[in-house]
């Protein structure tokens, strides 16, 4: 029996779940008053976190940076590979990533939306990225789907007569789709913040690739629901990692 071609799948969006987490801003208290207070900082595991606010901003002002690492979150990420190999830059997160050595890989591939700027100029460092024209788009829209299925189908050749998944795989492109559990503390996820995403009001301004900051806007998100105070206290010091 033959290997059943699965149906091609194109997107511009990434996914990005919660799966579990212990981080609260409590836990930056009572990490940073361990210091002065020794055993008493236990009290600070019931404490109200808005009775501290000070505290969290003077820790983030003047970058006192371990009480923040006293967390844990771990996210789900569907995104391309490429966007994948820029991520792991962040040595501090651990990483699982879905392997092609054991697993027939699924056809998603990455294709630019209609509002991905394509058209880059200026010098490295300097780079302004601009809207393409419609006829660029179709450009990018076309080549990019008929290359996926052009290396999928010999993907599923190689599969077909036998060739092993792990030297199968070498004919796929970085735009297809991985899945990955990344975990890291809430010192971590700020310096990647401060990296993969691009404000105007930050002290340090960072040009991200748009589909990395894509994924660091919804991490961003979530991580501002678990800690709010610390997460106001990061913008309102120029998104710096402590």
């Amino acid at each position: 029996m033959g290997t059943v071609e699965p149906e091609i799948k194109f997107r511009s969006d990434m996914d990005v779940e919660l799966i579990k987490s212990a981080a609260s801003d409590a836990d930056v208290l009572w990490a940073a008053r361990v210091s002065t207070k020794g055993e008493s900082s236990l009290a600070e595991l019931e404490a109200d976190p808005q009775r501290s606010k000070g505290l969290i901003n003077f820790l983030m002002r003047d970058r006192h940076g371990t009480p923040f690492e006293h967390s844990s979150m771990t996210f789900y990420i569907s995104a391309p590979i490429f966007v994948f190999r820029e991520f792991m830059r962040h040595r501090t997160f651990s990483y699982n990533e879905e392997s092609g050595r054991y697993r027939q890989l699924v056809p998603v591939f990455y294709v630019p939306g209609p509002d991905r700027k394509l058209v880059q100029e200026g010098k490295p460092g300097k780079y302004v990225f601009k809207d393409g024209a419609p006829e660029q788009h179709k450009l990018v829209t076309e080549a990019t789907q008929e290359s996926y299925r052009q290396s999928y189908r010999s993907y599923l050749e190689m599969l077909e007569a036998g060739v092993a998944r792990e030297v199968a795989r070498t004919v796929l492109p970085v735009g297809l789709y991985s899945s990955m559990y990344a975990t890291c503390n809430a010192r971590a996820l700020m310096n990647f913040l401060s990296l993969r995403t691009r404000r105007e009001d930050s002290t340090f301004p960072s040009f991200p690739q748009r589909e990395i900051e894509m994924v660091a806007e919804k991490m961003e998100e979530l991580w501002s629901e678990l800690m709010p105070l610390t997460h106001e206290a990061f913008e309102a010091n120029g998104r710096v990692c402590p």
